[in-house]
């Protein structure tokens, strides 16, 4: 694959993956559209013979997956995550069929890393999972039958990718850096623990504070400048305090 092509620069993170099955059919999905950046968060066995079978020739997409113990180490660097779900949540982020989803990614992905992460066969993400993203994909289908194989997703995500990048001329670049998945998780601690210093968060009954709280960040799509100054004022009161 072409280093230069966006889709070098695209993730397919799947968290907790029971199946081996299914990672090596992710793998044969992805090799078919051209994606070669497989991120596996804690699979439940890996390396294994039927994943190896299930890729079906992609091997080298399979023998180069990346085995994180946390979806922060599989999300380091990026600087757009998309969560693709189907299922409804409170406090959602901004939401994209699966179309748009994947040209919002490519969009970004000319010219910094991205990711798309699927959750478990039997329950999907997690809502924190979810929280650390900022946007979500869904898949439209049958709404009387939504349940989709894990690879098919992964699949259908993939062909959307290429199609993206197919008619990618179009698509505006962005006209500034994006703050990359650390800086924000950086920022998002260093917020929380400046709450809890004065008082205004009780770490003991936290709710859903955080959450909402990324869900604006997700919203606003913070810049690397933006995430600089917010950190800069956190300090600034800190010291007055």
């Amino acid at each position: 694959m072409n280093p230069l092509c966006p889709l070098a620069n695209v993730r397919i993170v799947l968290s907790h993956t029971s199946h081996p099955g299914n990672i090596g059919a992710a793998a044969r999905a992805m090799k078919t559209m051209g994606l070669g950046a497989l991120y596996l968060i804690n699979p439940k066995s890996f390396p294994d013979k039927e994943a190896e079978a299930r890729a079906a020739g992609a091997w080298d997409v399979l023998n180069a997956a990346k085995v994180c113990g946390s979806l922060e180490e599989a999300l380091s660097g990026t600087v757009l995550v998309a969560a693709v779900t189907a299922r409804p949540r409170d406090l959602s982020h901004e939401v994209f069929d699966s179309r748009q989803g994947a040209q919002e990614l490519c969009n970004h992905a000319r010219q910094h890393p991205v990711a798309l992460v699927f959750g478990t066969e039997m329950s999907g993400l997690t809502t924190l999972e979810v929280s650390k993203c900022q946007i979500i994909v869904h898949i439209p289908a049958n709404p009387d039958y939504s349940s989709l194989n894990l690879a098919s997703a992964v699949q259908v995500m993939a062909y959307e990718l290429r199609m993206a990048l197919a008619g990618s001329g179009s698509l505006p670049q962005p006209m500034s850096t994006p703050a990359s998945f650390d800086e924000i998780e950086l920022f998002v601690r260093h917020l929380e623990q400046s709450m809890i210093n004065s008082g205004f968060l009780d770490p003991q009954e936290p709710k859903r504070l955080l959450q909402r709280m990324r869900r604006l960040f997700a919203r606003a799509r913070l810049e690397k400048e933006e995430v600089n100054i917010l950190r800069g004022i956190l300090s600034a009161l800190e010291k007055r305090r």
